[in-house]
């Protein structure tokens, strides 16, 4: 079988770029340490009162250790503002009373999907006082655009002279 000298270069470059890309992958997932989330565990929707979300809100565990219990419901976020001082690690836990739901902290990497019948689980260290807006990015219903919160992460108080 004739292929043209041409045919065959781009042949040769559609491989070596699926190469090049597989590599890329490879080299992020084992060598960078990056993994996808997954599900931390599961919950029964119908019935959060004997489970650690009958409570939602944060936790201090130690000093500059935090956790935080959410549940995402039709159109809101219980809580749905989260307070912590600059410099602490927030690990939080989600799930949906409902529907499926998008997490996504906005300027963070946190964007996770909350699933009925699953625990969404992130952890990241707020070093920069301010507010960060908590969105959810996964159409939920009619007012969805309103399911809004936010993460106050406040300065540390100046010790008097």
């Amino acid at each position: 079988m004739h292929i043209h000298r041409y045919e065959r270069a781009w042949i040769y470059f559609s491989v070596g770029l699926v190469v090049v890309f597989f590599l890329a992958v490879f080299t992020a997932a084992f060598a960078g340490g990056i993994r996808l989330p997954g599900p931390q565990g599961e919950v029964n929707p119908a019935d959060l009162s004997s489970t650690d979300f009958a409570n939602p809100g944060v936790r201090e565990l130690s000093p500059g250790s935090y956790e935080a219990y959410i549940v995402a419901q039709i159109w809101q976020w219980t809580p749905n503002e989260i307070r912590i001082p600059a410099g602490s690690q927030l690990s939080l836990y989600l799930t949906s009373r409902d529907v499926q739901h998008g997490f996504k902290v906005e300027n963070t990497d946190i964007n996770l999907m909350v699933v009925p019948g699953q625990i969404s689980h992130a952890t990241r260290v707020f070093n920069r006082p301010g507010e960060y807006l908590i969105v959810c990015h996964e159409f939920c219903g009619a007012q969805h655009q309103t399911m809004a919160g936010k993460i106050i992460v406040e300065a540390a108080p100046t010790p008097a002279p």
